[in-house]
């Protein structure tokens, strides 16, 4: 693939306004792909490209997930850790609405709204994650810790096989 020039979306510029290093990696996107398109683009295990899921609980409340991109989210061990009823996917409107990003491009790097961020604890067995950039086709490769720690971001224990 051609070199390409680095957009400057707001999760770009909120990284390099942290001052964490990472490496931009371009890949061709395909609608619906998911991490299993980018995961084979890429050349890497699906293991290590990290998906950005923004979900809410039961009074609409927004908070984002990081997950491996080989797993799913346990909802219901989601919402026990929450202590609500029940948490479910945001619609692809109300994540735009609350990230700024369209699916597909869902950076949890400078969002709109300053969201929760809960992080599958085994991502931090990984030194280097790929994690979107704020664009479709825009992976940013990053070490696991950085994540974590730019993003305050809470470890929990969500992911199941898919």
């Amino acid at each position: 693939m051609a070199k390409q020039k680095l957009p400057k979306t707001p999760a770009v510029r909120y990284l390099q306004n942290s001052g964490i290093p990472f490496e931009p990696r371009f890949y061709k996107y395909e609608e619906k792909g998911g991490t299993r398109v980018s995961a084979r683009e890429l050349d890497v295990s699906e293991h290590v490209v990290i998906k950005t899921l923004v979900m809410e609980d039961e009074n609409n409340n927004p908070f984002i997930i990081l997950m491996h991109g080989d797993k799913e989210v346990s909802l219901k061990n989601m919402a026990r850790i929450l202590r609500v009823k029940s948490v479910q996917p945001c619609s692809p409107d109300k994540v735009t609405k609350h990230t700024g990003y369209l699916t597909g491009g869902t950076s949890p790097f400078g969002t709109k709204k300053r969201l929760n961020v809960f992080m599958e604890e085994t991502i931090l067995n990984l030194d280097e994650i790929f994690i979107n950039g704020g664009k479709r086709g825009l992976l940013v490769k990053i070490a696991s810790s950085d994540v974590k720690e730019i993003l305050n971001a809470e470890t929990v224990k969500v992911g199941i096989n898919g």
